[in-house]
């Protein structure tokens, strides 16, 4: 069985274009701007879930699996698959389009955890929303 993009999901949380700017000189894109992305991406449910402010507070088992090139169109799919007292997990897939050819491949994956803050930065709790 073939994987196929957000085949368990939607739509993307978040689709942008992999720019110049942000390779290296090889001309693949640097890993911390798929990182971003991802960190984007999987903010979006986590945010919405936790009906207001979000931080970042880890990455966990992240994966590398191909490398991006300039002019592909990253998709990130993201979503919860745990909710604590004050934190979510978040799993995000990342799958390119390739400029060239337009075949998808998964490029990366990781968890990322993000915590529900309040308006003074403290943490507070999810578990009901």
């Amino acid at each position: 069985m073939t994987e196929e993009p957000g085949a368990t999901r939607r739509d993307p949380a978040l689709r942008t274009l992999a720019m110049p700017a942000d390779a290296n000189p090889n001309g693949d894109i640097f890993g911390g701007w798929v990182l971003a992305q991802m960190d984007l991406a999987g903010a979006v449910p986590a945010a919405h879930h936790a009906k207001g402010r979000i931080a970042t507070v880890a990455v966990e088992a992240m994966r590398f699996h191909k490398p991006v090139f300039v002019g592909d169109l990253v998709s990130c799919y993201a979503k919860i698959v745990k909710i604590g007292t004050t934190s979510m997990s978040v799993h995000v897939e990342t799958w390119a389009e390739r400029r060239l050819d337009g075949s998808e491949v998964k490029v990366t994956e990781g968890t990322y955890v993000y915590v529900a803050i309040d308006e003074e930065g403290r943490p507070r709790s999810v578990a009901d929303q």
